[in-house]
């Protein structure tokens, strides 16, 4: 909605648009702000700047752009909390607990912190409970490790700005130099695992379901008691994560 009267502040205005910009774009450079907010190249620098030193944007890592910084992640609603989400999500976790036998469920990130959105339960005998609207720090379960690499290593070090991270159990990574060195091996594989890293004995396997930006992303996670989790199940159980991704239904026009 476009503000109107004697009211407005102009510089606020252009502020507030160039962090509407962060909810559709992963980064922007100042040349690409300045043509979408239609206001000169010094005028989108000076506010990228202001953005940039109150925690709601950050320099991407190639030094050119910029990318939503930890405030605004804070401030972004979850997403698969709606009822559409839930409508488009249903299908796919239908279909991963089918394929996988297994608890499976949706997490999304918000800040440093995870959040289940919805799930189906598996119907072993001795299974992981479904516990919908849990929470827990993102670096301590495949689920939010999957989020955290889809997310560039400046965004994440703005996420944790200390080098010590809280141990939840044992096996949680307890660096942010480990985190980072985890992230870039979860790129390259294309799937995040914990083992025991949330809840002892308890192992998850998480793959990206598909979204346009941070603000949109979720992960697909399936839970499994450690001994139906060797390193040829997990492998499988994988491969029917991203099959099960794969039915996601795309976002419906506004």
């Amino acid at each position: 909605m476009a503000a109107t009267g004697d009211y407005t502040i102009a510089s606020l205005d252009t502020g507030l648009r160039a962090m509407r910009l962060f909810l559709t774009h992963d980064t922007l450079t100042v040349t690409e702000a300045a043509g979408h907010l239609s206001v000169g190249r010094s005028t989108a620098h000076r506010v990228l700047s202001t953005l940039e030193s109150r925690g709601f944007a950050i320099r991407d890592t190639s030094g050119r752009g910029y990318a939503a910084g930890p405030e605004l992640v804070r401030l972004g609603r979850p997403a698969g909390f709606g009822r559409t989400a839930r409508d488009r999500l249903g299908p796919v976790l239908e279909d991963a607990a089918g394929r996988t036998g297994e608890t499976v469920w949706s997490v999304a990130l918000i800040g440093d912190q995870v959040i289940v959105t919805d799930g189906r339960e598996s119907p072993h005998p001795v299974r992981v409970a479904l516990e919908l609207g849990r929470t827990g720090p993102a670096h301590a379960g495949s689920g939010g490790l999957l989020l955290l690499s889809r997310m560039s290593a400046d965004q994440v070090c703005a996420l944790y700005p200390d080098e010590e991270l809280e141990a939840v159990t044992p096996a949680t990574l307890s660096s942010r130099t480990a985190l980072l060195d985890e992230l870039a091996v979860i790129r390259r594989r294309g799937h995040a695992v914990s083992r025991g890293a949330s809840v002892p004995g308890m192992t998850t396997i998480a793959v990206a379901l598909a979204g346009s930006s941070w603000r949109d992303r979720l992960a697909l996670v399936a839970a499994a008691p450690a001994d139906r989790s060797g390193d040829a199940a997990l492998a499988e159980r994988a491969e029917r994560l991203r099959e099960s991704a794969t039915l996601l239904a795309p976002v419906p026009p506004p």
